[in-house]
């Protein structure tokens, strides 16, 4: 069995980071490791890059590390300058390569700094162990604007960098938790900024062809990646009333099957069952083919046409039984290139 290593949020780096300035300026001790506690109860050390003094106050600095989990942020620097204040509270700012948020919707109102609730949290802990002060939390990841283009961010209105995330303060190998959480993030933005006719799609080629055949707003286009179960439980919660979902037929048509979970390690193929429901339109017997849309492409246009009709309409029953709910659902098929095979519904709110 593969053995994968846990790495640690930028959440936990701020944490540690903010702990290690402000023990810093409280007693002036300083060290190359700080311990901190983690909502579990557990702790966690860190070995720290730097610790020292600033004109204002003190700073620290911990590389982040995501062991085994793919992640933009492992090896970017998380720094943190705390400086203490009058008053009781605790203040956080956002430096370079962190972003700020823009638009509602996000766990933070707009203007503040995208740091996340569970950093908030871990971070006032942490510097609760090293003094009862109150402080500003600054926090900085040098590099973090670029690597922010890599991730949801700019759909969700963070600008500026990328957002100090982490619930545990571990980072466990190939979790889906963190995309889980950014796929949600990206409907509730567009809910809360008036999307009420939003377009599911599963990636990169239904993103491409809503742009290019529907008239849709920036945030209107949602996508769900393979999380279609949650995703669309989240739109039940969000009273959401009109929906399309729209993308490739391979992917699309495992939702007719009750795979609401698209990925191909955790889903069947769609292959056999859209070839038998072809052979039954169609009338006729075809040879078998590796993909959905090699079925779809062997057949003459009006054949065509007729089984992406009904395949459409087999989807968009699927995910009406699994709303549960008077939402009106459309569902439209592209090809690989992006090219339009046809629909079932009403696609007038997108035209």
């Amino acid at each position: 069995m593969l053995q994968f290593n846990d790495g640690y949020t930028t959440g936990s780096c701020a944490a540690g980071a903010a702990k290690a300035a402000a023990l810093l300026l409280q007693s002036g001790r300083s060290s190359t490791v700080v311990e901190i506690p983690l909502p579990s109860g557990e702790r966690l050390a860190l070995p720290l890059l730097f610790v020292r003094r600033t004109e204002s106050g003190a700073e620290a600095a911990i590389r982040k590390d995501g062991g085994d989990d793919p992640d933009v942020t492992t090896g970017l620097a998380v720094i943190v300058e705390v400086q203490f204040i009058d008053g009781a509270a605790i203040e956080f700012r956002a430096g370079e390569g962190v972003g700020t948020v823009t638009l509602a919707g996000l766990s933070q109102p707009v203007g503040e700094p995208a740091i996340n609730p569970g950093p908030r949290k871990m971070i006032a802990a942490a510097l609760r162990e090293a003094s009862s002060r109150a402080c500003r939390v600054t926090v900085s990841i040098p590099g973090g604007r670029e690597s922010a283009a890599k991730t949801f961010n700019p759909r969700l209105g963070v600008v500026g960098g990328l957002s100090v995330l982490g619930t545990t303060g571990r980072v466990r190998a190939f979790s889906l938790e963190a995309m889980r959480t950014s796929l949600l993030c990206g409907l509730d933005v567009a809910v809360a900024n008036g999307i009420t006719a939003p377009v599911f799609v599963p990636g990169n080629i239904g993103e491409k062809g809503a742009r290019k055949h529907l008239k849709v707003k920036p945030l209107q286009v949602v996508d769900v990646g393979n999380e279609w179960g949650v995703m669309l439980d989240r739109a039940r919660e969000k009273n959401i009333v009109v929906l399309m979902a729209m993308g490739h037929p391979g992917k699309l048509a495992k939702l007719w099957l009750g795979d609401w979970d698209t990925h191909s390690a955790r889903s069947r193929s769609a292959v056999e069952p859209v070839l038998e429901l072809a052979m039954q339109v169609a009338g006729t017997k075809l040879a078998v083919f590796p993909t959905v849309e090699g079925v779809l492409m062997a057949l003459a246009g009006p054949e065509r046409d007729r089984i992406v009709a009904n395949l459409c309409s087999k989807v968009r029953r699927a995910i009406e039984e699994r709303l549960l709910t008077t939402c009106t659902v459309s569902v439209a098929f592209v090809n690989m290139a992006g090219e339009w095979l046809g629909s079932s519904g009403d696609l007038s709110r997108w035209q």
